[in-house]
């Protein structure tokens, strides 16, 4: 038996211990491919324009004012579409968004959001965001990715988000890619599967609908198909080995929904700057029949520059449908969409029947997720709902299994050692300080600035030789939300490093790994500690590292050059 079966019998084990924990939903796939009589009662009140329009889902926030909110009412109203996707504002106002549209519309709402670490995604001030995915990369114990799944699909639904755009299962192999990076589970494929796995698993196990993104693979490029449409170069036996990898085996696992890229790949189709989101190529052909893909096929956004860039005026509507999607996300023009797909059919570019097999299969999804029973968002107690001290606790949990340390030990350190903690990159005692006070109560606590210039360092330093310091453990912090490949430091930033690195200091990275090659190697260091971001958990779980509280376990999921 090759090894690659061994994986794929693994992998759906493991897929079947899951469910069997899980509760009594039916499989989501093969639900939404059967015929319901809830489903035929409501496609024959619907009239064709208003078939074709739920295949779409319009954009809505709650942060750009009521006359926004209205508009989209009102938009959802005159056009019947299937869906919403929910980007900024607060819970509860968005609580009280979706109850009023699910209260005006004549189909239940699919209400969507891409949610890749929870609704702290789109709510970071308000809600609990979870790890990124190249931390929760990192993390040995899979269950943890499936536990946090569970948690997701219960805060979600909570709010009346029954559908989120996630996980990502890009294989990021490359260090500058602008747009997935950090959002992925990191390099190694059988990884990203088994991340993503777990982690959708718990999702779709919790009552909710998933996709996995962005197919046939975003991770090796270097182009944002949000402003212009990458070019993938590699052969199909490259992409069918790597790219692809991850969603084959979820595939196997029972994925309900796959998101499609907006990316141009002459190996799989050669049409001049056609994006794969309107393929039939890669969508009819390859996704659904050679992969045997049965769920929700979901383009990326319809208004990025990767797709309208070259198919603009709402060709690219009907492209997308041509090539096989179900559901079409933030058209630039739904009510121009729908006009456009209604003239396809009358030439024959598009099969009326076909198209309205999709539809059905939009309206059996909605089925699943028993919104033939709608329930309004209770918005007494949601914020606390929203912010449980299990939720929190887990964030913690995750944190702390992410941990990895790349050179060293934390056992080389001595709290009877005169002691200095430099945190570097931040504006104010950073959380790390903080919890570090306890277990080194003598020890100095100095931090500089991101701003820092090079009389600031020099004097920094001098107070650092004056200390006559036995030990220092030394902190670097990316103070960016979103991590990236590059620190943004300084010269001067790089060379306080690089002196402290000659003093045998023990540091660790708060940001994305990727930058330990922005900075000047640590050759000397005592110790190197990663933890992918730099917010309070991450620092709180350090600290338990460096104080001898918690032993590091995580393993990097991506390489970095020199570690």
């Amino acid at each position: 038996m090759s090894k690659k079966s061994l994986f794929v019998i693994s992998f759906l084990f493991i897929a079947l211990l899951h469910k069997g924990n899980a509760q009594t939903k039916p499989d989501v796939v093969d639900f939404i491919n059967r015929e319901h009589q809830w489903v035929d009662s409501v496609f024959k009140r619907l009239s064709k324009k208003e078939r074709i329009a739920q295949l779409f889902l319009v954009r809505t926030h709650t942060n750009l004012g009521q006359e926004y909110i209205d508009s989209v009412a009102k938009v959802l109203r005159k056009e019947k579409l299937g869906g919403i996707v929910v980007f900024q504002g607060g819970p509860v106002r968005t609580a009280q968004m979706i109850n009023r549209y699910q209260e005006a519309a004549k189909v239940p709402l699919l209400v969507a959001i891409d949610g890749e670490w929870g609704l702290g995604m789109r709510f970071p001030d308000s809600t609990i965001s979870y790890p990124y995915q190249m931390a929760l990369g990192a993390i040995q114990d899979d269950h943890l990715l499936y536990t946090m799944g569970q948690q997701v699909a219960k805060d979600f639904l909570r709010l009346g988000i029954n559908f989120n755009f996630a996980p990502v299962v890009d294989v990021n192999n490359n260090p500058n890619n602008p747009v997935i990076n950090f959002r992925s589970f990191g390099e190694d494929a059988p990884n990203v599967a088994r991340k993503g796995e777990a982690y959708m698993l718990g999702m779709v196990n919790g009552g909710l609908l998933t996709t996995l993104k962005h197919f046939p693979g975003h991770g090796d490029t270097d182009v944002d198909s949000h402003h212009d449409l990458p070019v993938l170069p590699f052969s199909k036996q490259r992409l069918d080995s790597l790219e692809m990898y991850p969603f084959k085996q979820m595939i196997y696992a029972g994925t309900p929904g796959i998101m499609v890229a907006h990316m141009n790949i002459p190996s799989l189709d050669s049409t001049e700057h056609l994006p794969s989101s309107l393929s039939k190529s890669i969508i009819s052909d390859l996704l659904k029949m050679d992969l045997g893909f049965r769920g929700l096929a979901v383009t990326d956004a319809m208004n990025m520059k990767g797709v309208v860039k070259f198919f603009p005026d709402g060709e690219a509507d009907v492209l997308a449908f041509i090539a096989g999607n179900d559901l079409l996300e933030l058209s630039e023009n739904s009510k121009r969409a729908i006009k456009m797909v209604e003239k396809a059919i009358k030439k024959k570019r598009l099969d009326r029947d076909d198209l309205d097999r999709r539809v059905k299969k939009v309206l059996a999804a909605k089925y699943w997720l028993g919104l033939q029973q709608p329930t309004p968002v209770d918005t007494l107690g949601l914020y606390q709902a929203l912010n449980s001290d299990s939720a929190k606790a887990l964030v913690q949990q995750l944190a702390d299994a992410s941990m990895t340390m790349l050179r060293g030990d934390a056992d080389s350190l001595n709290t009877s050692l005169r002691t200095a903690i430099i945190s570097i990159g931040v504006d104010t005692t950073p959380v790390f300080q903080q919890e570090l006070k306890a277990t080194y109560p003598q020890a100095d606590m100095i931090y500089v600035r991101p701003e820092a210039d090079i009389e600031e360092i020099n004097e920094g330093l001098r107070l650092v030789a004056a200390g006559n310091y036995e030990q220092l453990i030394v902190s670097i912090h990316d103070q960016r939300l979103r991590p990236q490949s590059k620190l943004n430091y300084s010269e001067a930033l790089n060379r306080l490093i690089s002196e402290l690195d000659q003093q045998n200091s023990f540091f660790t990275l708060f940001g994305n790994p990727y930058a330990l090659s922005s900075i000047p190697s640590l050759t000397d260091a005592k110790g190197l500690l990663v933890t992918y971001q730099n917010d309070a958990h991450m620092q709180k779980a350090a600290a338990k590292v460096i104080a001898g509280q918690l032993k590091a376990t995580g393993k990097l999921p991506v390489s970095v050059a020199g570690y």
